[in-house]
């Protein structure tokens, strides 16, 4: 180990991070038997022994990986890298609280962040129109309300989330499955360089981890973790979402989901949580007032009382056929030849009434000619 690194303090939580065989917990174990860091790193083995560490563990305590370790603070020396170890200041308040909290987190961006008030939003990597406008909207508003959204940078519903609250123009927190070093899936690398402007990258893997599928309930209970509440819109019953939800209850905290259609699949991954004491949420506000605290932050009122009226202004300006049009559509999604048929109104004008909804924001359409009312 050149002298540098030994000097360097990061060094050597870096390398009780990547001692082998040994998690979080036994990690925090270590610590707690230590006064500092470099000191187990200098324990003879007989100490090592009474903290439980077995005898390849006890080998990387001997021979730390100096090589990778050195690379790891290549990465750290560049802008906006940190590393944010547990006993740090800028360390996530409520990720500490969980059983088995990371010792240390590799971050790109803003480490103040970390201290605000989040809330979770996961959902389906597949969603419908639908679940996107739906997790864009809420991640807009609970932006106003003063809130952190916090994802996972998935495809779909966590990468609507992240681009609605940058859209609010508020902060945003992406928490990945591998090193940060790379961008998974790689089509949202603008998307997290934005999040760097306005937010931060977080994850517990060094640079050069891949996005292996076992990393991923891994991040799940770190997004969890750092929220006050996860919000979970569009998840089938098999679902990354629901290790999140199952997470975020285990660490006592509030979960909140989307109801859907009975006829939505990915709405059954919903419905299964609500029936498991998750709250129904039909607006932010469901989930402002489960979270007294956060009632107290000023909500921008003026922005949901404007998509108020706009709604109830153009409903009113619907003539007849509009109104049959949206009632027999309900809240289903519903073929445009089965419109036809149920309202007995010509094709043409269905087409053209359906075109005028959608540009009001009252339907969306997905694919196959299916059509269905969001508001």
């Amino acid at each position: 180990m050149n002298i540098a690194i030994k000097e360097d303090d990061r060094a050597f939580w870096l390398a009780l991070h990547r001692i082998r065989g040994l998690g979080p917990i036994g990690q925090r174990k270590l610590l707690d038997a230590f006064p500092t860091v470099k000191q187990i790193f200098s324990a003879d083995d007989s100490t090592l022994k009474k903290t439980g560490l077995n005898k390849k563990s006890r080998a990387s305590v001997y021979q730390p990986d100096w090589e990778t370790i050195e690379a790891d603070l290549v990465w750290l020396d560049m802008p906006d890298h940190h590393l944010i170890t547990i006993n740090d200041e800028a360390y996530p308040t409520l990720l500490r609280e969980i059983p088995d909290p990371p010792v240390v987190l590799f971050a790109h961006g803003c480490p103040e962040v970390l201290k605000t008030i989040q809330i979770g939003m996961v959902g389906s990597r597949n969603p419908d129109t639908a679940g996107r406008k739906t997790a864009d909207e809420f991640a807009r508003e609970l932006v106003y309300a003063g809130a952190t959204v916090t994802s996972g940078l998935a495809l779909g519903i966590d990468g609507c989330s992240h681009q609605g609250a940058l859209n609010a123009n508020g902060y945003t927190i992406a928490v990945t499955g591998n090193g940060l070093d790379m961008i998974y899936p790689a089509r949202h690398k603008t998307l997290a360089e934005k999040i760097v402007d306005n937010g931060i990258l977080v994850s517990e893997f060094s640079p050069g981890t891949k996005p292996v599928a076992a990393n991923f309930p891994r991040r799940n209970r770190i997004i969890s973790g750092m929220s006050t509440g996860v919000l979970v819109i569009q998840a089938a019953l098999r679902s990354g979402s629901l290790i999140t939800a199952r997470y975020a209850m285990e660490q006592g905290r509030e979960v909140f989901a989307i109801p859907g259609s009975i006829h939505n699949p990915l709405a059954k991954g919903c419905h299964t949580l609500i029936k498991q004491g998750a709250k129904l949420v039909e607006s932010v506000n469901d989930i402002i007032e489960e979270l007294g605290f956060l009632a107290t932050v000023v909500i921008d009122e003026n922005v949901s009382r404007k998509n108020d009226v706009k709604n109830n202004h153009y409903e009113e300006k619907l003539d007849v056929d509009y109104k049959v049009l949206l009632d027999t559509m309900a809240y289903d999604p519903i073929s445009v030849d089965r419109l036809i048929e149920l309202t007995g109104l010509t094709t043409d004008s269905v087409s053209s009434m359906l075109l005028i909804l959608e540009l009001r924001g009252l339907v969306v359409s997905q694919a196959g000619g299916i059509y269905m009312r969001v508001n």
